[in-house]
């Protein structure tokens, strides 16, 4: 314990000599506490490089807050999407290699990956998925509510994942196109992801604490916990495992690592002198691939201005200087890794605080102070910003109830017609379940509560340890369809702005139903001069044969109460007599019609 201490009193003192070695950082502290303050965070940890020096390194608050552990450089923290640089950089690496060309088809090296039509099919290069031009918008909740570890898994979503614009015609973020880029690499190199990540990187850097996997991250001492706040209240978040979409978020850290890897970049690829990275591809990755945005500058700061995209780094001008970043944000965990290559300088800020603007307002006072010009009071900015965004949302809450609502509606079948599983092949399956009278959505990573809107349509609130708070606002409705025959059919989620709502297809809840009972179903039934024919396959699953038509599977719904698999609105009620099952009733859309047995 007391080797323990020791340590820790040195690094204390270590890390104080650095905020003393540069002058334009006096005094850093008291508005770095300020604005951990403001925006009421658990805690942060802050390094800033100049050249081949870490000229800073400390941190703020607490990496567990519920035990006031405090943070400091060696933290680990969730970097997010930050991870994405170190993606596209394996394929840096790899073409430098020869093993690949950014001109390639991506299909090349990941056969299974299909996209939605032929142009993409044969037209996508490994550089639009760098750069984010697929013309695919993000299709998160893919990946976010129905989570898979299974890279392959998720790769073949693609296919049934609709673009909103044509290829190269607008910049649009897909995490996605990432995790393809980590699978090419998987494909070529023969090793996971994660092994790459460690193997070129963080071994080569140094990065001694970082980790890939959570299950990793979880062995780790000093590592901080995640974090929202909510209802005026710092409240612990659960991890999100991101393992399988990884390629695209998946790395966690500490500043003081962090702080090696960007001292690589603004050394042009090399670290203490060594190539790491090939100085062409670090030009290449730092320059604009792709158009984000006009970027015009506010009148109050002029001088900040364009948004364009590199591989995996967002390109901008802060105060005329040239500005390379990319923010993060996971469950409990925000980021921001930046460098401004012409001034040799990098800022790495991680915060354990849920969808944070702490990490944007560190960066930028301190950079402020950097570049010794004009300064800007970032936190009360941020304090100014946060009244009015508090006030518009209260008027659009009130807005929406008062504009888009239909009073006294009602569903219009009972809550049990809803349940049952849907899916989307892009997307993923959820079920939705009756409890106590109430309507939940049961996605594979979460559970929701589904509140009565208007007519068909509901609206999902999280349940979170047991409880569901319905003043939270929330944007997303689900909206239930009825088919020809009456039934649910599917439900439509609008999860992307730029496209249709995403449809999910319903299938029944089903019982159990055993051998011997579905034997009293099977023989042959007469309708109007055509014979039906009930029969069992595989031992346990009754199927319908019509001449002339394809075999249809039934679906046990309720007693003697089936429903056709692949055809919607169609029934099957066998009628039970003294005599036993001797007629059933083919219930369709267009009528039911009574069919004997033989």
């Amino acid at each position: 314990m007391k080797k323990v201490i020791c340590l820790l009193f040195c690094f204390a003192i270590f890390s104080t000599t650095y905020s003393q070695t540069d002058k334009r950082l006096k005094g850093l502290e008291k508005d770095l506490n300020a604005i951990l303050d403001a925006t009421k965070a658990a805690g942060f940890a802050v390094a800033v490089v100049n050249g081949n020096t870490v000229i800073y390194a400390k941190g703020f608050g607490y990496g567990d807050y519920d035990n006031k552990v405090p943070a400091d450089a060696n933290t680990l923290f969730a970097i997010g999407s930050s991870t994405k640089a170190f993606t596209s950089a394996l394929l840096g690496q790899l073409r430098a290699e020869d093993k690949l060309s950014f001109e390639d088809s991506p299909l090349k090296y990941i056969p299974e990956l299909k996209f939605n039509n032929d142009n993409l099919n044969n037209n996508v290069i490994i550089k639009d998925l760098m750069r984010h031009s697929t013309g695919l918008p993000r299709h998160d909740l893919s990946w976010y509510l129905f989570p898979s570890t299974d890279k392959d898994s998720l790769i073949q979503r693609i296919a049934h994942q609709e673009p909103f614009t044509g290829l190269r015609t607008q910049w649009h973020y897909n995490n996605f196109m990432f995790l393809a880029q980590g699978v090419i690499a998987e494909k070529i190199t023969g090793q996971s992801w994660e092994a790459n990540i460690k193997n070129r990187f963080f071994e080569p850097l140094g990065m001694s604490r970082s980790q890939t996997l959570l299950s990793e991250l979880l062995k780790m001492d000093n590592a901080a916990l995640g974090y929202e706040f909510k209802n005026n209240n710092i409240s612990k978040m659960d991890f999100y495992d991101i393992s399988g979409m990884s390629p695209a978020g998946s790395i966690y850290s500490s500043v003081n690592d962090i702080a090696k890897w960007l001292q690589l970049w603004v050394n042009k690829g090399k670290f203490n002198g060594k190539e790491i990275l090939p100085e062409t591809y670090v030009t290449e990755a730092t320059s604009s691939q792709m158009v984000m945005s006009g970027g015009l500058p506010e009148e109050k700061l002029p001088d900040m201005h364009f948004a364009n995209y590199g591989y995996g780094w967002i390109l901008s001008s802060y105060r005329g200087h040239y500005r390379v970043e990319h923010g993060g944000n996971i469950n409990g965990f925000s980021a921001s890794v930046a460098f401004y290559p012409s001034d040799s300088l990098g800022i790495v800020v991680l915060t354990n605080q849920d969808a944070s603007a702490l990490p944007g307002i560190v960066r930028n006072t301190i950079a402020d102070r950097l570049f010794e010009g004009e300064r800007t009071d970032w936190t009360k900015r941020f304090i100014e910003a946060k009244q009015k965004a508090e006030k518009m949302k209260d008027e659009l809450k009130l807005e929406e109830t008062a504009s888009t609502q239909v009073k006294n509606t009602r569903p219009s079948h009972i809550k049990y017609d809803y349940t049952g599983t849907y899916e989307n092949e892009g997307y993923g399956k959820l079920t939705v379940t009756l409890e106590n009278d109430s309507l939940f959505a049961n996605f594979k990573r979460v559970k929701m509560f589904l509140k009565h809107y208007h007519y068909d349509v509901f609206k999902p609130y999280e349940v979170s340890n047991k409880k569901i708070d319905t003043t939270e606002a929330n944007p997303m409705h689900l909206n239930f369809a009825t088919g020809d025959g009456g039934d649910i059919v599917k439900m439509t989620m609008k999860v992307e702005a730029a496209l249709e709502p995403i449809a999910f297809k319903r299938t029944p809840n089903s019982i159990e139903v055993n051998n011997s009972d579905l034997e009293l179903y099977v023989g042959d039934y007469s309708l109007m001069g055509a014979t039906i024919k009930i029969y069992i396959k595989n031992d346990s699953v009754l199927y319908l044969f019509v001449p002339g038509q394809p075999e249809y599977e039934l679906m046990p719904t309720e007693k003697h109460k089936f429903t056709l698999k692949a055809a919607d609105g169609f029934k099957v009620e066998f009628l039970e007599s003294v005599d036993g099952i001797k007629e059933m009733n083919l219930i369709q859309p267009n009528g039911t019609f009574k069919a004997k047995k033989d």
